[in-house]
């Protein structure tokens, strides 16, 4: 079997083997303590390793600068467009996917692909260019969640330049964010992983090890997809990925003297798996809102779960079948084809719906009438 198929089936396996262990866990505290685990130690020191690892060269620096407006555009593009996949603007629904849409994890679904197919020099770009990712799922989202919260529950005794220091506070005190400012501070100083001292590094790594297996079963013990749900993630995977394309190949068109490696991974990396961290935002808040015995007013942490689940098994095959294609698979104008038709076929049932929905309900209101 080919290696990248195989770091696939790997992947899915876990989640598999986290819905076997559903039964297991008798209790919503059980599944919590395994989150916090992963939001407070696996996942900085994924991060803490990621940044370290990265070599940074000042004429590579558009790279993390072009993954950033990627996400950006994305982002707005969703704001756009969820409405008309019938996600009411204003709902925890649409807020929750307006954070996870544009969240890319490449570590998971794109990485391994790359790297079976283009070597290490593709996937020392790919890393490069997820540190602008890390900027918006990291700093930006979180600012973006915790703004909503401070909408939902404004106090009145508190000024703005408070609640502009609390949050402040709150984002210092995230393990995830004191790890991302001190390895930032570390590469400023020119060090690595390399240059901590062996018995830290051996730490730091074997805790990192642990990240994705924890994260793949935490998301099987905790998924509870519905079928509604999940034909509206599948539309929403389905547009993201022809969104994705259409974003490629105007880049590509732009830019025609990009060497294939280049090109290819221009196609494939934004078309990562969603990123788990803008759920840990959302848990977060979550957290918050139970204190005040309110919950899931903000977001919805199990839509949240199950699109990640749905993600990345979509993602893996995508990026695998676009590996497979080679060349052929970066021109622009197949790319635009492509990016056309599946999102057309993403947003063309929901807006039938929309459209039928009015005619049944007049249909109706003749029936009572007569």
């Amino acid at each position: 079997m080919n290696i990248a198929l195989q770091k696939a089936v790997a992947l899915l396996a876990l989640i598999a083997i986290g819905l076997l262990l559903k039964p297991k866990i008798k209790s919503k505290e059980q599944a919590d303590g395994l989150k916090i685990i992963i939001l407070s130690l696996a996942l900085p020191a994924t991060i803490f390793i990621a940044l370290l690892k990265t070599e940074v060269n000042i004429e590579l620096i558009s790279l993390p600068i072009l993954a950033l407006v990627f996400n950006l555009l994305l982002f707005g593009l969703c704001y756009v467009l969820l409405p008309y996949m019938g996600i009411g603007r204003g709902t925890p629904d649409f807020r929750t996917l307006l954070m996870m849409v544009p969240s890319l994890a490449p570590g998971l679904s794109c990485f391994p692909i790359l790297a079976e197919y283009q070597g290490d020099q593709a996937v020392a770009w790919a890393a490069l260019g997820d540190l602008g990712n890390k900027v918006f799922v990291l700093i930006i989202l979180y600012l973006l969640a915790m703004r909503w919260y401070y909408r939902f529950f404004p106090s009145e005794n508190v000024s703005t330049s408070a609640k502009v220091k609390d949050l402040l506070l709150t984002l210092v005190r995230e393990p995830v964010n004191i790890v991302l400012v001190f390895a930032l501070l570390f590469l400023s100083f020119g060090w690595h992983l390399d240059n901590l001292p062996a018995f830290l590094q051996d730490v730091v790594l074997k805790i990192g090890a642990i990240m994705t297996p924890l994260v793949l079963l935490y998301i099987g013990i905790s998924v509870q997809p519905r079928w509604t749900e999940l034909r509206m993630i599948g539309g929403l995977l389905l547009l993201r990925a022809g969104l994705t394309l259409l974003i490629s190949g105007i880049f590509l068109s732009i830019a025609p003297a990009m060497s294939p490696a280049a090109a290819i991974l221009a196609v494939v990396f934004p078309q990562s798996a969603v990123s788990f961290w803008p759920f840990a935002h959302i848990a977060s808040v979550h957290a918050l809102e139970s204190e005040k015995k309110v919950a899931n007013r903000i977001f919805n942490p199990g839509l949240a779960l199950n699109f990640i689940a749905l993600s990345l098994p979509f993602s893996t095959l995508f990026i695998l079948l676009i590996c497979t294609i080679g060349v052929p698979a970066t021109q622009p104008l197949s790319l635009g084809f492509a990016g056309i038709l599946m999102v057309a076929v993403a947003l063309l049932p929901p807006l039938l719906r929309r459209i039928r929905l009015p005619k049944m309900e007049n249909e109706v209101e003749v029936m009572v009438e007569n």
